[in-house]
């Protein structure tokens, strides 16, 4: 019987063999696709004449966004054109709108012009679309996966429909999945899938349709046929081709930053499994270890603080050991400041003292430095009175001397009040005391 390797080789790859040739066969994104919406009027054919809004599909890799730019073309009758942000410039824009501009007035037919990766492009290359979208040349179905208020020019985006796909459920990668083992654009049957296979197959995905597809299609290649029926795909198929889940992580994108967020987060609200967790997912996408090792270091000063005077000690020790050893093996220092952080005590005091103090110099709350506490070690200060009625703490019997440190407009202010959490419940209890002995 023949294998599916040499059934399928030679073809193009199963997630394009599979892309729907309509919206009723996209997977997922019910929420897009209501009767009335956006999507599925720009799809009808009595709007293929008509002006129609272009839209922005914003969402991770894998969701369907080519897949409905595609879809929405084929059921409309619409002409289809595909741009690439990373290969296209403005020429290459300005040549799609004037043939769009041709087509249309020539034969009454509508352009949709698909532009992946929109973010991709510079302002003047989205400027360079401006006049087709304003004058409805060409309906533009745009494609990212960064959030377009902060990668798509305002022009552009008020002009626009923004919809947000979501990552594909389990349930909708399984039925993508069964499609491709049966379907004749797909596997046509020539393989089964096992129940753990299956699973295996939805949860490396991670939402990713494409990634499933793939994955299936390197599976099946592993399969052999056992006797005179098809192959059948197993879960370890499934591990040969797919040793790890590829996480879904743009280290340039949004994932990036909502990682490192809940990362944060995490060590902040004291969940060290949580924060174990997203550490772990920042090493397997292949994050830079300093970036890492950088925001520990920030959370220990800023959330920590002196609640635990080690932690930044800790944070630091582990990013001097990620820049000697650097990886893997710098992972270990990581978890171990990471888990660190996450269980000792928290206080962000420090972190607002200083901010209030920075506002107050800011609003020009600063006043003149008191005279005693001024330079003396030049030749005629003491003559200005630098210095005069110092006191030297030292001298005194508790280490502290009762003086005004503060400028005469800040007299009385109190910047820093500690918590009483962790080591910090000591300091607040000195820093009363000595505030008292100050006369504050």
């Amino acid at each position: 019987m023949t294998t599916p390797t040499a059934l399928f080789q030679g073809q193009t790859p199963l997630p394009v063999r599979m892309r729907p040739v309509s919206l009723d066969e996209v997977a997922g994104q019910r929420h897009l696709l209501r009767p009335g919406s956006p999507l599925v009027a720009l799809a009808s054919t009595e709007t293929r004449g008509a002006a129609a809004s272009s839209v922005i599909l914003w969402g991770p890799p894998g969701t369907g966004k080519t897949t409905l730019a595609q879809a929405v073309a084929r059921s409309s009758g619409r002409r289809f054109v595909e741009l690439s942000a990373v290969t296209a410039g403005v020429k290459d824009v300005r040549e799609v709108m004037q043939e769009a501009l041709t087509q249309r007035d020539l034969y009454g037919q509508s352009t949709i012009l698909f532009l992946d990766e929109i973010h991709r492009f510079t302002k003047a290359q989205q400027d360079a679309l401006l006049p087709g979208v304003e004058n409805g040349w060409v309906v533009l179905i745009a494609a990212t996966t960064e959030n377009p208020s902060f990668s798509v020019i305002s022009p552009l985006l008020s002009r626009s429909l923004l919809l947000t796909l979501q990552p594909l459920t389990d349930e909708d990668l399984g039925l993508l999945v069964d499609r491709a083992v049966t379907d004749a654009r797909g596997l046509a049957g020539a393989v089964t899938l096992n129940d753990d296979a299956r699973a295996a197959l939805i949860r490396l995905a991670s939402g990713d349709a494409r990634r499933a597809l793939t994955a299936l299609e390197a599976a099946a290649s592993m399969a052999e046929p056992d006797g005179d029926g098809p192959a059948e795909i197993t879960s370890e198929h499934v591990a040969q081709a797919v040793d790890r889940a590829l996480l879904r992580y743009d280290r340039q994108g949004d994932e990036h930053y909502d990682v490192i967020s809940a990362f944060i987060k995490s060590i902040r609200g004291s969940d060290v499994d949580a924060s174990l967790h997203y550490l772990a997912r920042m090493i397997e996408a292949g994050e830079d270890p300093r970036f890492i090792a950088r925001r520990l270091v920030i959370s220990a000063a800023e959330d920590i603080g002196l609640a635990d005077p080690q932690a930044l000690r800790i944070a630091v020790a582990a990013a001097d050991a990620v820049a000697f050893i650097g990886m893997p093996e710098g992972r270990i220092p990581l978890a171990e400041a990471t888990a660190y952080l996450a269980t000792t005590a928290k206080s962000n005091a420090a972190y607002l003292a200083i901010d209030k103090a920075i506002a107050d110099v800011r609003a020009g709350g600063f006043g003149r430095v008191p005279l005693h506490l001024r330079d003396a070690h030049y030749p005629g200060a003491k003559r200005l009175g630098h210095g005069k009625g110092y006191v030297y703490p030292h001298d005194t019997e508790v280490g502290v001397a009762r003086q005004q440190y503060l400028p005469d407009e800040l007299r009385g202010r109190r910047y820093y009040e500690p918590t009483a959490r962790g080591q910090e419940r000591d300091i607040a209890a000195r820093v009363e005391k000595i505030r008292k002995i100050l006369g504050e």
